[in-house]
């Protein structure tokens, strides 16, 4: 599947994202490894050089894989790009979770990659949200996984969903600008009150 497909990192692909400190997963220019993995380098630890490498082999380069990505916001009626509000986040959070190799991928809170012509043992890495959220419960429920984010605009920011008495909930927060992890603890308040709503609710 394309899934499989074997993608080699190029220096093409990660020349500038040093100079722009971007973060990156840890795959190495000259690297070969399954499509799978860099998928996995995207949501756990937003790796730079994962999207580059995905976008230009999809696409052919970054600019022709955001016209695509505007094609498809437009087929979900998402008006507001390029500037996405939190309502078109919680829109695409929960058409892609309808697909099972997103919703394995973001709810995983590691990950370690197969073997590469560079990483003979593989390596891992790490969910930006599961590090740093080390008890997933919440009142009756647990938060199942998230995808953190960050801008000068819109500050820390996550998109996260949990299922709390048996229904599952999707949550976009962002305008978080404190130290520390103001994304995931806003998160983890939130999903409390709606579970403290439930219990009031429903008699538990």
């Amino acid at each position: 599947s394309d899934l499989d497909q074997q993608i080699t990192l190029t220096n093409d692909m990660v020349a500038d994202l040093y100079a722009q400190d971007a973060t990156q997963a840890g795959f190495q220019p000259g690297e070969t490894a399954p499509a799978i993995d860099y998928l996995y380098g995207v949501m756990l630890p937003s790796g730079a050089e994962c999207c580059r490498a995905l976008a230009v082999t999809i696409a052919g380069s970054e600019d022709a894989f955001v016209d695509l990505m505007n094609q498809k916001a437009e087929k979900l009626g998402l008006d507001n790009t390029p500037f996405c509000t939190a309502k078109d986040i919680a829109t695409l959070l929960h058409y892609a979770l309808k697909n099972d190799t997103f919703r394995e991928i973001i709810e995983s809170p590691y990950h370690s990659t197969q073997a590469t012509n560079v990483h003979p043992d593989g390596f891992t890495f790490y969910s930006t949200m599961f590090k740093n959220l080390s008890d997933t419960t919440v009142i009756d429920g647990q938060i199942l996984g998230g995808k953190t984010g960050f801008t000068s605009e819109a500050g820390c920011c996550l998109a996260s969903f949990a299922e709390i008495d048996d229904i599952e909930y999707i949550l976009v927060t962002a305008g978080a600008y404190q130290a520390g992890t103001p994304h995931i603890d806003d998160a983890v308040k939130l999903y409390n009150r709606l579970g403290e709503a439930s219990s009031v609710l429903y008699g538990k």
